[in-house]
């Protein structure tokens, strides 16, 4: 939905129209493109995610508000986290938007990697880093804050709650989402090259940098150009950020009483 310059068998006006038309005519598969090389990333990256900003978090607390939270804490901590995640998860965006473009060459994770690292060299596996950063800086900023205050409002004693960890987490995704569209397609061009919107664009050889990228989708598709596929974008991570605090916050209770248990005399 992202694409400025789509093929005509790829053009969607709605999530639901476009999964229809990708599953009818490209296969019941095809929109689980890509899902191996965001999975082998996922793991690694979220493991530095949370344990940055844990350590973080209890760090500059200690030093902006001696006693409660400092939202100013909780921004600061998810911003130095977000830098780790995306380090490790910018080459794996990369072969999965390769992947997922409409009719794209390649076949598997592997075969992408290659064949990118061989015609574009190591530096197309991070081409959107800055941007990747300038977007999910503020996204994780809002989503970090948003969650904190939110467990505040409905979960003030911080215990362990499944219901208020997936409720926080799902309504702060879904804001920082909507709020970093404008950056997440500027991201998604830098990351496929999309040669139709270039060559469109008058574009030569590759585009890179933000400025750029910014640039090129108002030249193309004009301001509602930044906000291509933000309800898509928003059903996406509304469940996903909901289920990734509360799978944390379960195992941090699970780990955190088993180590006091273990401590405990006899």
């Amino acid at each position: 939905m992202q694409s400025l310059n789509p093929d005509p068998k790829a053009q969607y006006t709605s999530v639901y129209g476009a999964l229809k038309k990708i599953v009818r005519t490209e296969g019941f598969w095809r929109p689980l493109r890509g899902l191996n090389v965001m999975m082998m990333g996922a793991g690694p990256a979220h493991a530095l995610y949370f344990a940055c900003y844990e350590n973080m978090k209890r760090t500059l607390n200690a030093v902006f508000h001696h006693q409660g939270n400092s939202h100013l804490a909780n921004g600061i901590a998810g911003s130095m986290a977000t830098l780790l995640h995306d380090a490790v998860m910018n080459p794996a965006e990369v072969v999965k938007q390769r992947m997922q473009m409409y009719d794209s060459p390649h076949r598997s994770a592997l075969r992408c990697v290659w064949t990118v690292w061989r015609t574009e060299g190591l530096g197309a596996f991070y081409r959107s880093y800055t941007t990747q950063l300038t977007m999910n800086i503020p996204f994780q900023s809002i989503h970090f804050i948003t969650y904190e205050f939110l467990q505040e409002q409905v979960n003030p004693h911080r215990g362990y709650n499944p219901q208020s960890h997936i409720i926080s987490g799902g309504l702060a995704g879904a804001l920082a989402a909507a709020a970093t569209t404008p950056l997440d397609v500027c991201k998604t061009l830098l990351n496929t090259q999309e040669n139709m919107a270039l060559n469109l664009a008058n574009i030569s050889g590759r585009l890179s940098g933000m400025a750029n990228a910014f640039r090129t989708v108002y030249q193309l598709n004009g301001l509602p150009g930044y906000f291509k596929g933000m309800q898509a974008r928003v059903i996406y991570q509304m469940p996903s950020t909901a289920i990734s605090w509360s799978v944390y916050e379960f195992f941090k209770y699970f780990l955190t009483k088993h180590k006091l248990e273990n401590r405990a005399p006899y």
